[in-house]
């Protein structure tokens, strides 16, 4: 098919949907973790693409970056914009729109929508791990990547077996403590959470993770912008009796690094994982950015902050009250995820399905373009309970936005 042809298409879901394009659910497996079932997918579809490829415990939102599973199809991880049964990636869409779609200040400077969202839902805690930073990704051609964690309450009515997170490392260890650990790979379980430090996690609250700072997300699930890379590596060699290979480790290290012990050591930012300060430097709050109760909704800064002195992603969550109305205007694209009750965004109806059979597309998920957020995009809630979604933002889009610790001060 032609781009003129797969421009028509695009243009036509644009039109209709003026500016507001309706995304099918995209769910992406993860060999080496365990499904948490909070992602409202059928129990009997959580090894719907194989054993083999492990069970689906993950979520895209507004994706144009494909998932780094080994085994993976090319379209593993991006979104599919749907249209009167016509269907196509999110990721062309923007190619052949991208000024319409992103604005044209994103578009001239990455020809691309950088950033994505997910829900992240485990059963158990995950592997101690880092996110390789811009320089260090782009050693293979690849990017780094910052992300952000909040903690919808909605989907999180179980905390599931490990509900904490450890994060970075205890103050006072030094970068031969974790070389050992590291030595000590094929002898089970290396301790490097020894040098860490867990914290209870807390629904509707947030963290800020930079990359190069270790973490080993816990059981809660998790709304995750971040930027559309899916680099990382593992420096924990067991979880909960389970083996991590030593290639999860080293799948986004140059070749000719893969058992350079200091290398990896060096890989992290040890300035940010032995900060003192961590909780204070890192950890977020719902801040409100407008709205109150007597006014029928309430619109909150979930995500902020910059890292190392950029504004890389944002979130916000907006709750409309039974029978209101608002009407929001926003400075960039965004995507957005429904997680309780029913209405409409602009003139597309919208609810929060509670049992998705994998393939099925539900009414949850939207993109809504630059241009049309610029000009303000209507919400109501047409249902009996609150109307409440979570919409991320790309890079220099809220550059007032709160900083981390502001939450405090108010």
């Amino acid at each position: 098919m032609s781009d003129q042809q797969l421009a028509a298409r695009a243009r036509a879901a644009l039109d209709a949907g003026e500016g507001i394009l309706r995304l099918a659910p995209t769910w992406v497996p993860r060999s080496f973790l365990m499904p948490g079932g909070r992602l409202k997918l059928a129990p009997q579809d959580l090894y719907a693409l194989g054993t083999h490829r492990g069970g689906i415990d993950e979520r895209w939102f507004a994706s144009t970056t494909p998932a780094a599973n080994e085994g993976a199809p090319a379209d593993e991880g991006l979104s599919y914009v749907v249209h009167n049964g016509d269907k196509f990636t999110l990721r062309d869409a923007v190619g052949l729109h991208g000024a319409e779609m992103i604005g044209s200040t994103m578009w001239d400077k990455y020809k691309k929508w950088p950033v994505y969202s997910k829900f992240f839902d485990n059963l158990g805690p995950i592997p101690h791990h880092m996110h390789q930073s811009a320089e260090q990704a782009a050693l293979l051609g690849r990017e780094g990547k910052p992300e952000s964690y909040y903690f919808p309450p909605q989907l999180n009515w179980t905390g599931n077996n490990f509900p904490h997170t450890f994060m970075g490392l205890e103050p006072g260890t030094t970068k031969e403590d974790i070389r050992r650990c590291l030595e000590r790979w094929d002898e089970g379980d290396n301790g490097i959470l020894d040098f860490s430090k867990a914290y209870r996690l807390k629904p509707g609250t947030g963290w800020l993770i930079p990359p190069c700072v270790l973490h080993a997300p816990g059981s809660l699930v998790t709304y995750e912008p971040q930027w559309g890379s899916d680099v990382f590596g593992m420096y924990q060699s067991m979880v909960e009796g389970r083996r991590v290979p030593w290639d999860l480790l080293v799948k986004d290290v140059p070749e000719d690094k893969h058992r350079d012990l200091d290398y990896l050591v060096e890989q992290l930012d040890w300035e940010k994982n032995v900060d003192p300060n961590f909780k204070a430097n890192n950890y977020l709050e719902p801040i409100v950015h407008a709205g109150s109760e007597a006014e029928g909704f309430v619109d909150k800064w979930i995500v902020y902050g910059k890292v190392d002195g950029k504004e890389v992603f944002s979130a916000r969550e907006l709750t409309v009250y039974p029978g209101q109305s608002v009407t929001i205007k926003d400075q960039g694209a965004t995507g957005l995820i429904v997680t309780q009750g029913r209405g409409t965004i602009g003139k597309l109806d919208v609810d929060c399905p509670v049992f998705i059979r994998y393939g099925e597309v539900t009414k949850d998920e939207v993109f809504i373009t630059a241009k049309r957020a610029k000009e303000g995009v209507t919400y109501t809630n047409t249902g009996t309970e609150v109307f409440v979604s979570l919409r991320y933002f790309g890079p220099d889009v809220h550059p007032n936005a709160p900083n981390v610790g502001d939450a405090r001060k108010s």
